[in-house]
């Protein structure tokens, strides 16, 4: 059994029951020690100096450990750092599947299936954030929850609940802080997805312009920026896989045959051929996001092709005047 290398020893029982719970290896101790503790250090600091609650966006491809990190630092800030910390995922924030078919039906097909910049209820999360730092003490605040073994919005009355305000809040997400590609770069397509089933380029053109409006405000809410840095999107296919397999196995689904327009199963666990399909969706922002947001990022982290994270890369703040 691994052991975290500090001396407080609430603080060793947090971090062994959170690692016991999602099972991980007695390795991630040292991922705790080297990596999370000093970015929760460093939000803590954050709010110090700003002197109010903070939002903290953690950005990573599909894969990275995002759920994982922000589960660990929610605890670590709550618990260790007395900080009230929520926390939510862009993923919960999707349309439901009502609101993607008439998408599909009015603006473009591929709009059907869960992803992409346009399928997720922008004003949904301002008004969570909002809510979040403005509730009053006892107040609640439900978070919305997205059934991925569904492919639609949980049930109102199963949503997890804040209570009170927040002093942080962790949004994470696969496109959290994207930014939009030039026009000029949409002409060609990336993979076979977009050559045959956006050959006028119509998906992706919406894609971008919901970058450029609606999104824009919502990741302009972000008091810092994390970003957790797949090797490639080779590594980004293979860990999706992964993530499908074990979805399957936690709602005891196999994948089946015949899939529906949006690539998914009727149970809607997909299988590998389908999981390909869906990351070509992915896969033009996500490109764009592993070349533009290093540079831009607060925080980088870097993801080994064996899930292992490096010491965070923190930028200096700005300059006080």
């Amino acid at each position: 059994m691994g052991t975290l290398p500090v001396s407080d020893t609430a603080l060793q029982t947090l971090v062994e029951t959170l690692i016991q719970q999602e099972g991980l290896p007695p390795g991630y101790h040292r991922t705790v020690a080297t990596t999370i503790l000093p970015l929760a250090r460093y939000i803590q600091a954050l709010h110090e100096r700003l002197g109010r609650p903070v939002v903290v966006g953690i950005h990573g491809a599909q894969g990275t450990g995002k759920s994982t990190l922000t589960l660990f630092l929610k605890q670590l800030l709550d618990h260790h750092f007395h900080l009230r910390a929520a926390a939510f995922s862009l993923d919960d924030l999707y349309l439901t599947r009502a609101e993607r078919q008439t998408l599909a039906d009015t603006v473009h097909p591929l709009l059907l299936t869960r992803g992409v910049p346009g399928t997720h209820d922008v004003a949904l999360g301002l008004r969570l954030m909002d809510a979040l730092v403005s509730a009053k003490p006892g107040q609640t605040t439900s978070i919305p929850s997205f059934d991925k073994a569904r492919d639609d919005r949980a049930p109102d009355d199963q949503w997890p609940v804040f209570e009170g305000p927040a002093q942080v809040i962790l949004f994470e997400g696969w496109c959290v802080a994207a930014r939009p590609e030039p026009d000029a770069d949409l002409a060609r397509p990336v993979n076979a997805l977009e050559a045959e089933e956006d050959a006028d380029g119509a998906w992706r053109r919406y894609v971008n312009d919901c970058l450029k409006g609606p999104y824009r405000e919502l990741f302009e809410r972000l008091d810092t920026l994390v970003m957790l840095k797949a090797p490639s999107l080779a590594c980004v296919r293979e860990w999706r896989t992964l993530q499908e397999h074990k979805l399957a196995e936690k709602v005891g689904s196999a994948p089946e045959s015949g899939n529906d327009a949006a690539g998914a199963p009727p149970s809607r666990i997909m299988s590998d051929q389908a999981v390909a399909r869906f990351i070509m969706h992915y896969q033009r922002t996500t490109e764009h996001c592993l070349r533009d947001l290093p540079d831009r990022a607060d925080v980088l982290i870097e993801v080994a092709p064996d899930h292992s994270l490096s010491e965070p890369r923190f930028r200096p703040p700005p300059a006080t005047e």
